[in-house]
């Protein structure tokens, strides 16, 4: 069989889709009446959207795992730009993610970040980097689950790159189960940096039981180090 042919019109296609979403957003928080439950809806319809047009071919592993009432801290590989809206699908609308400072600057896009509750982290200013953390401890103390990469960036390889401290600081803080989540064939779509988006991908989600940080949190800087040590492990045995 052939392979696919990488596709600009549907990157396009998908800018589209997220300026859509973006654009009513941001003139409802400049009147000053941005719902959560819209947000979530827009979300939701956005994921769907997104990987329809992609093509995705989407399985997902372990949902048993993704129990009704709890709020997770979730933690995952980064591949590519559509592990975002395969995570939505997956998860849920109801998630906000910890993105670059630099994304909420872009117009439109990044006002519309800030209005649904999206947290900005600038990993370059530590004292504000440690603010991001507790916003996003707020939102997640609020019932709102939270998606962290600890590797700070997508992988250009597939392999995972080394683990951040900041998200197994915001564990401990929070105290709430971590949830592991691995995604694989989503770099198939999109690989990290790339610009045209290579329809049919297979991509296989993978939910692994939660870790719970409390025990590790007594034991200090040893604890947080055996936290990144078991979450990165069970993250890198579905890849």
């Amino acid at each position: 069989m052939r392979p696919a042919r990488k596709s600009l019109s549907i990157s396009l296609r998908n800018i589209y889709e997220t300026l859509a979403i973006s654009l009513p957003t941001v003139i409802e928080a400049l009147q000053g009446r941005v719902r959560k439950e819209v947000c979530d809806e827009r979300l939701a319809r956005w994921g769907r959207a997104v990987i329809r047009n992609a093509s995705i071919d989407l399985d997902v592993v372990g949902r048993e795992n993704l129990r009704p009432g709890e709020t997770y801290l979730v933690m995952s590989n980064h591949q590519s730009l559509y592990d975002i809206p395969v995570l939505f699908q997956v998860v849920g609308p109801n998630v906000r993610m910890i993105a670059k400072r630099e994304l909420f600057g872009v117009p439109i896009f990044g006002g519309a970040l800030q209005a649904s509750g999206f947290v900005a982290i600038d990993r370059s200013d530590r004292n504000e980097a440690i603010r991001s953390l507790d916003r996003a401890r707020a939102v997640l103390q609020g019932g709102t689950h939270v998606w962290i990469a600890p590797e700070g960036t997508r992988s250009r390889t597939g392999k995972l790159l080394p683990f951040k401290k900041g998200a197994f600081y915001l564990a401990f803080e929070a105290g709430l189960p971590i949830l592991p989540v691995t995604l694989r064939g989503t770099r198939d779509a999109l690989p990290a940096k790339g610009l045209r988006s290579i329809p049919g991908a297979k991509v296989l989600v993978t939910i692994h039981p939660h870790v719970d940080p409390r025990p590790y949190s007594a034991r200090g800087k040893t604890g947080r180090q055996e936290l990144m040590d078991e979450v990165r492990n069970t993250i890198e045995s579905a890849l």
